[in-house]
């Protein structure tokens, strides 16, 4: 079976420095799937080139493999913090474990979590009024973060 610490060497010389891997999955009948992003998204091209790159490197007569390679998903969740970091600004929606669905903004990103802005009406003597409120989440909680796709 064929190694995803050597995929991973090769899939990232062909990244620049706004590209990132996703993830890495080597699966039985060596069947591969690498899943980049970018800070900016990712062209077909880059997809090819990273490709090329992997499959330059591995041996068919050697190792018989089938190679995928694709952005992340728009609606994808979030699987690695420079996710996160890329969409600073953006609305998101979180599901935490074991609790309820929230829509925000991410604020703030550091290496053990986001911060992300909500608005939720209030009322008070049947008035009801916008509060902003700002909600920590950690990653090791693993919360379910995916983009909100607007039309708008």
């Amino acid at each position: 079976m064929i190694k995803k610490e050597k995929i991973e060497k090769y899939a990232m010389e062909a990244l620049a420095d706004e590209y990132f891997i996703v993830s890495i999955q080597v699966k039985k009948g060596n069947i591969i799937d690498v899943i980049i992003d970018g800070d900016n998204g990712v062209s077909i091209q880059k997809c090819i080139d990273v490709s090329r790159s992997v499959e330059k490197e591995l041996d068919r007569d050697i190792e018989d493999f089938e190679l995928n390679v694709s952005s992340a998903g728009l609606g994808k969740p979030f699987t690695v913090p420079r996710q996160y970091k890329k969409n600073i600004g953006k609305e998101v929606e979180v599901t935490p474990a074991n609790d309820k669905q929230v829509s925000g903004v991410i604020k703030s990103v550091d290496n053990e979590g986001f911060d992300l802005e909500v608005k939720t009406i209030e009322k008070e003597k049947k008035k009801k009024f916008e509060v902003i409120k700002t909600l920590r989440f950690n990653f090791a909680d693993s919360p379910k973060v995916k983009n909100i796709i607007s039309f708008k």
